[in-house]
């Protein structure tokens, strides 16, 4: 009997479709993938043939980028005038900050950076050690530096002349660098088997996320003068600081609370069976792999905190936004086109921190996502 076969060996693998590879099958997938992706594909791209060309006209082609006064902003057709935030940028930067002394600002917000790179430079050495120097000397080298210290011959500069984007960066930091601690620890109190510990952490945590920010700067501004001595009075910019802490920290607590929930008991078991007591079990084991299931909602909630420092100038204190609106008003620089700048400006100083943490915490959780496969 004769044997016969269809084949010996494998045919090699056909290329893929040219409908479904390539800039063609990105396309189909992502803009074109159905009736309704094709019509609001169609609708974004009519919207931007629509506007792009008059806000390229308006910002770059018929902007005005040098100039002394308003003078050439006001001409009839003039565009932005970037030469009106040219001229006031050490005052968006600084404020009132006394002009001698702003080495101070410059040198505390280098510092400031060097380590927050370090920090979270993932490949980095000794990080640590950056986040030692950052959560516990960088706070009082830069509050002596900013505030002054007569015996190391730094005059006292009060903080009623702090403003700018650097007050906004230290309302941002600051807010951020409490917020975490302080939300795992209320998180970890709402799931306490301690009744007080536990209706305590879900009282503050309710009755935060119940009001706004601005009610909550406004009982930080008057109330907590109230709960100390005269003397022992907080500074009128420390009020606003502890609100946004304590406001932050209460979202935080519901954000972290959820990776704590989507841990498999498996793990709260396996803890305990080596013998681990509770601060080992959540330090070593719970914590760590909660936190990295909750990158995005924690990286959600610096982004929300970072734009809500601008309702710290309602109760007096003197952020980027807040010397926006007083800069328009000099009137060497009055113009149709000056506030529209001016805001723009803003705008884009916001969206480029902002766009930056969003594309940190893409790239942290891609780290950790391959750290595991491995």
């Amino acid at each position: 009997m004769e044997t016969r076969f269809v084949a010996s060996e494998l045919k090699p693998a056909l290329a893929p479709p040219l409908s479904t590879a390539g800039v063609i099958g990105w396309l189909r997938a992502n803009l074109f993938a159905d009736a309704l992706s094709t019509i609001l594909t169609l609708a974004s791209l009519g919207a931007l043939i629509w506007l792009v060309p008059d806000a390229y006209a308006f910002l770059i082609g018929k902007a005005v980028w040098v100039a002394d006064n308003g003078k050439a902003c006001a001409v009839p057709g003039a565009g932005a005038c970037w030469a009106y935030v040219a001229k006031k940028l050490p005052y968006f930067i600084y404020s009132s900050y006394p002009e001698d002394q702003r080495w101070r600002v410059d040198v505390s917000l280098l510092v400031g950076a060097i380590l927050i790179v370090w920090m979270l430079w993932l490949s980095a050495p000794k990080r640590g050690l950056a986040a030692l120097l950052f959560f516990v000397v960088y706070p009082v080298v830069a509050f002596v530096l900013l505030y002054g210290a007569p015996w190391l011959g730094l005059p006292v500069v009060p903080t009623n002349l702090w403003g700018g984007i650097f007050v906004s960066l230290l309302v941002a930091i600051v807010g951020i660098v409490f917020s975490l601690p302080l939300g795992i620890l209320l998180a970890l109190g709402r799931r306490s088997e301690l009744r007080f510990v536990r209706y305590a952490a879900i009282g503050f945590i309710e009755f935060v996320r119940g009001v706004p920010l601005i009610t909550v700067l406004f009982m930080a501004n008057t109330m907590l003068p109230l709960f100390v001595p005269e003397e022992w009075s907080p500074d009128r910019f420390l009020r606003p600081l502890i609100g946004v802490s304590l406001f932050a920290a209460a979202y935080m607590a519901e954000v972290i609370r959820g990776g704590l929930q989507a841990m498999p008991k498996g793990q709260y078991e396996g803890a305990k069976a080596l013998g681990l007591n509770y601060g080992q079990m959540m330090r070593l084991v719970v914590l760590p792999q909660s936190l990295v299931l909750v990158i995005p909602g924690i990286v959600n909630t610096f982004i929300g905190l970072f734009k809500d420092t601008t309702l710290v100038a309602i109760v007096g204190v003197f952020d980027f936004l807040k010397t926006v609106e007083t800069a328009r008003l000099d009137p060497e620089w009055a113009g149709p086109t000056i506030s529209a700048t001016g805001y723009i400006f803003a705008a884009l100083f916001y969206f480029v921190a902002c766009f930056a943490m969003s594309r940190y915490s893409l790239g942290l959780e891609r780290h950790l996502k391959e750290g595991r496969s491995r």
